[in-house]
């Protein structure tokens, strides 16, 4: 079984829930606390012992390549202005990986978006990380899914479970238990069903481990609804040729998708922060909350 090694960040999307903020930088680049949405899941990636990441970007989005790129002249001011901790900070984020880059040309959804990268993960299974799903885990989440895909040699998809009036915002699969504590086999994945359609509870969120063969699926697939190659209809098309797996992955998720997702999540990140939490703490308490 090949060895994963490889992940893919789709990054091209226009960031419209975001306008204005995002009419002139990428949605990607927003930050939370102290780093834009994107670096957390490359974080993930790298801590999962990936190696090789692949951004898929669009145009106005040079902001992304050149915040993991070396900067030579910030790093010579920090240098010389005698900030230590600044550089090694600086620095640490363009050490992070190798990182290869390739537009999506149209914005033709989340599955052409994968299809654009075809040619760099080199015919290997590979991770797939949306950055706007920020998961807070012991172990990686994407580690979570390696495990399981070097155990049973699937496709596995991250899935976790959500009130029954919200499965319409999320591809729901329908599934049975494997006999390993949170993995399922799945039987059908479908796309934001209502509520009393929705055959579980068990909502697909943004880490997946793909085989090569995801890509002649895709293909096949075709432009779905609004136009777009969706990934979901993607892996349905796959579940008919090969097993997929579902992760019920341990650790808590932060939607930075939308405005009130992205300020849950600075909220709570910035709890969490080693160096601001505890101030940021008290702040929140001495709030008088019936004035708003």
């Amino acid at each position: 079984m090949a060895r994963i090694r490889r992940a893919v960040f789709p990054a091209a999307g226009l960031g419209t829930r975001f306008l204005p903020a995002t009419k002139a930088q990428a949605k990607e680049m927003l930050p939370l606390v102290d780093k834009p949405i994107l670096q957390y899941a490359v974080e993930e990636a790298v801590a999962s012992g990936l190696e090789g990441l692949v951004i898929v970007t669009s145009r106005g989005k040079g902001a992304i390549e050149d915040h993991f790129d070396v900067s030579y002249e910030l790093e010579k001011t920090l240098e010389e202005r005698g900030k230590p901790e600044l550089l090694r900070a600086v620095r640490a984020v363009s050490d992070l990986a190798r990182i290869a880059y390739i537009r999506q040309g149209e914005a033709l959804g989340l599955g052409h978006a994968v299809l654009t990268a075809r040619d760099l993960v080199a015919g290997e299974p590979f991770a797939v990380l949306l950055g706007d799903d920020v998961i807070v885990a012991d172990v990686p989440c994407t580690r979570q899914l390696m495990d399981i895909h070097e155990r049973h040699g699937a496709a596995v998809v991250a899935v976790m479970e959500v009130p029954e009036e919200e499965t319409g915002r999320y591809g729901i699969v329908r599934a049975r238990p494997l006999g390993e504590e949170g993995v399922f086999e799945v039987e059908d994945m479908v796309e934001k069903p209502g509520p009393g359609e929705a055959p579980s509870r068990l909502a697909i969120i943004g880490r997946y481990i793909l085989p090569p063969s995801i890509f002649p699926a895709l293909e096949e697939t075709g432009r779905g609804s609004g136009g777009e190659i969706q990934l979901t209809d993607g892996l349905r098309r796959l579940l008919g040729r090969e097993r997929v797996l579902a992760c019920r992955f341990r650790g808590r998720r932060l939607d930075a998708g939308d405005k009130l997702g992205f300020l849950q999540a600075t909220v709570e990140l910035a709890l969490r922060h080693g160096e601001l939490g505890p101030a940021f703490g008290a702040w929140l308490r001495s709030l008088d909350l019936e004035g708003y």
